[in-house]
């Protein structure tokens, strides 16, 4: 029992026409050189055939004012709406990508797949991160991302929290006084 996990939107497609929203809550970091990430997705969801078929997706990070909308896109499918047009979202052009970014979403993890791994109940998409895109208000003075200013949201046994105390930085507990 790892908890809590992210709750991310990842959206994909590479068209106007068939980009989607998903929500996932079995997504990761996998490594830091080179940089990649990892989604898991049921073979069944509709997003799944999307980025197997486009080996892109993009990792939008959610927040308090997402809070509904992430819900609604793990249990709505793309297959019978248009989830953007329906929760009045903005998907915008990536840098690296041809799947679109949610504009509200105050970071956007371009990643290209690299490896599907089948598992059992979820296929893992290995992504490497292409480009990552953060929206300059979060920055703090000293030009760090304040996560606690885009106030960010996860997941738990089939709940949504908050985040956002600070209690430490790395290394201090062994830190000299």
């Amino acid at each position: 029992m790892l908890f809590p996990a992210p709750a991310v939107l990842v959206s994909c497609g590479d068209r106007p026409d068939n980009y989607n929203l998903i929500t996932i809550a079995w997504a990761g970091n996998v490594c830091s050189e080179p940089a990649q990430t990892f989604v898991s997705i049921r073979p069944e969801r509709h997003s799944h055939e999307i980025i197997k078929r486009t080996g892109e997706f993009v990792i939008n990070l959610t927040t308090q004012k997402l809070a509904f909308a992430t819900d609604f896109c793990g249990v709505k499918s793309g297959r019978d709406m248009n989830k953007w047009e329906r929760l009045k979202l903005t998907p915008i052009k990536g840098e690296k990508v041809s799947a679109p970014l949610l504009k509200e979403s105050p970071i956007n993890i371009e990643c290209r797949v690299k490896e599907i791994k089948s598992l059992g109940s979820h296929d893992m998409f290995i992504g490497e991160v292409l480009c990552v895109q953060a929206e300059e208000k979060f920055f703090n003075k000293q030009g760090a991302f304040d996560f606690r200013l885009a106030e960010p949201i996860c997941y738990s046994h089939g709940h949504y929290y908050a985040l956002g105390k600070h209690l430490g930085h790395f290394g201090f507990s062994v830190k000299k006084h």
